[in-house]
């Protein structure tokens, strides 16, 4: 036990030197960064940026299609659960498409498993949107959603450019990569092996436009818009995505 402890101290100490510029960056936003209880991660929460509460996480994947460490983050919006809407990054599209469309095409197999992470579902739930105004874009990134419309909205000149300038030195090609609406919240996830400062702001820039974009979305269609729900009524049970593990 005291081995243990000792060690965790050691690995405390070097992390605090290793995450310094973003435990700075963090705090010069008025948020905080912590360390995870194993070490292995931290966790920033910024509460007074970006159009809602944002969270951001470093930490082991958790997701199959993400080896070894990942990114995610959260900026809760409370908008119209029902504004359920991705877009992915290609490669890593046409890898889940092929691996889920073998699974459900199984003739034993007569619903889709609630185990099953949102965007591998929508893949086979919803339509793609091919006509995303920003070639760069369409070419690096597939995009479906509940409607085509609302996916388009979304997609807005401000979100485009940002996902696109991304692609430069961020998300290159072949890097996973998912950027979510759902649950009245927008959702960011990408492979990390190690973070760094540009990168994290980089994809702190790509949330807040797609946050600003879902939220004056939400404000033009109002909380009755035309959403059909009956494909996403029953995914509503899955435990939230960002209820990620607590911080020491």
């Amino acid at each position: 036990m005291v081995i243990k402890q000792i060690k965790q101290w050691f690995a405390a100490r070097a992390n605090a030197a290793r995450w310094r510029p973003l435990s700075d960056w963090a705090a010069e936003r008025g948020g905080q960064l912590r360390h995870a209880r194993d070490g292995r991660g931290f966790v920033i929460d910024l509460p007074r940026t970006l159009p809602g509460l944002t969270r951001i996480e470093w930490g082991p994947s958790q997701r199959s299609y993400i080896e070894g460490f990942e990114l995610r983050m959260r900026c809760e919006l409370k908008i119209n659960p029902d504004m359920q809407m991705m877009v992915i990054e290609r490669k890593l599209m046409e890898r889940l498409e092929s691996n889920v469309f073998e699974a459900y095409t199984d003739t034993l197999r007569t619903r889709v498993d609630t185990d099953t992470p949102e965007e591998m579902r929508w893949l086979v739930m919803f339509p793609k949107q091919s006509q995303i105004e920003s070639k760069l874009v369409r070419q690096r990134f597939g995009a479906v959603g509940i409607n085509r419309e609302l996916i388009m909205a979304w997609l807005d000149k401000e979100l485009s450019e940002r996902l696109a300038q991304a692609t430069q030195d961020v998300l290159i090609e072949g890097r996973p990569f998912v950027l979510l609406s759902l649950r009245g919240n927008v959702y960011l996830r990408t492979a990390m092996a190690e973070p760094a400062l540009a990168e994290v702001q980089a994809l702190t820039q790509v949330l807040d436009a797609a946050s600003s974009s879902a939220q004056a979305v939400h404000q033009r269609l109002g909380d009755g818009g035309p959403w059909p729900t009956t494909t996403s009524v029953a995914w509503h049970s899955r435990p939230a995505e960002g209820d990620y593990n607590a911080p020491a």
